[in-house]
């Protein structure tokens, strides 16, 4: 294990230039094609609306290989969007201690092989979240446009998230996800393979902190772009924003309350 990787400072200009030109990059195509998407299925309805005067969502969802794996890339997509501006002081922490390396003529790893670890971990999710998605619709949770179709499902899932970000758990995660220093400290590989394995832990550990977070994109509605965003916030704000417990604690009374209110629609539209 290498002798170079404790507290990474504040890493010089150019560093943060290079990290933030690499994760704007990831992070713009990947809202590109989730926009894109989000954009091709509102036409779609909109032009369901205008020939058939019906909406997809009172249709069956239709499942083919080709449809399945576009609904993979989508997901794929979508999670980079919404995780990677989150890892900013890791990438960086991560990019200063192997410009280190490079000027002393040591050997050194390329900063995206340790985001592809972390993407990877994310891609995983991905085919969990479709096949969930597959799930909800054949059973009719989840509508054709990928809207929530109960209120009861919606509440459930708000009330689990919100519980979970009370959990030890939780907390040790979000740990992790906020101390770039102390993940260096404890999980630094050396080599390249070491460097897509230190991706994937600390994406193993984002997920930890963030899935029932990205889960609530079927509370609502998948492919809206206003919850998207939103989620997007709550996450990016939970791992850098100062006060970790003042924003965890606060983001679960949220969605407990958020929990309530759609457990009382669904009271109120039985």
């Amino acid at each position: 294990m290498t002798q170079d990787h404790g507290g990474s400072g504040a890493p010089p200009r150019r560093d943060r230039v290079i990290v933030i030109a690499l994760l704007v990059a990831v992070t713009g195509l990947a809202w590109a094609y989730t926009v894109h998407q989000a954009k091709m299925m509102d036409a779609m309805e909109t032009a369901m609306w205008r020939d058939m005067n019906m909406s997809m969502n009172g249709m069956a969802p239709v499942w083919t290989p080709l449809s399945t794996l576009l609904l993979l890339v989508m997901w794929t997509a979508m999670m980079a969007a919404m995780m990677v501006p989150g890892i900013f002081p890791m990438v960086t922490a991560f990019a200063a201690i192997n410009r280190r390396r490079r000027e002393r003529d040591a050997p050194y790893v390329p900063t995206a092989v340790f985001l592809a670890g972390y993407l990877i971990v994310w891609a995983a999710f991905s085919i969990l979240a479709t096949s969930l998605q597959w799930l909800l619709q054949q059973i009719g949770l989840v509508t054709a446009m990928m809207q929530s179709a109960s209120y009861y499902l919606s509440a459930a899932l708000f009330v689990t998230a919100g519980l979970y970000q009370f959990s030890p758990f939780k907390e040790m995660c979000l740990a992790y996800c906020r101390s770039p220093d102390g993940f260096i400290l404890s999980e630094w590989r050396d080599g390249s393979l070491g460097a897509a394995r230190m991706g994937v832990r600390h994406g193993l550990f984002c997920l930890g902190c963030c899935a029932a977070l990205m889960i609530l994109l079927f509370a609502v509605a998948i492919m809206d772009l206003r919850w998207v965003a939103a989620l997007t916030v709550l996450v990016t704000a939970e791992k850098l924003l100062p006060g970790a417990r003042f924003w965890r604690l606060a983001i679960g009374a949220g969605l407990l309350a958020a929990g309530v209110g759609f457990a009382l629609a669904g009271l109120r539209a039985a």
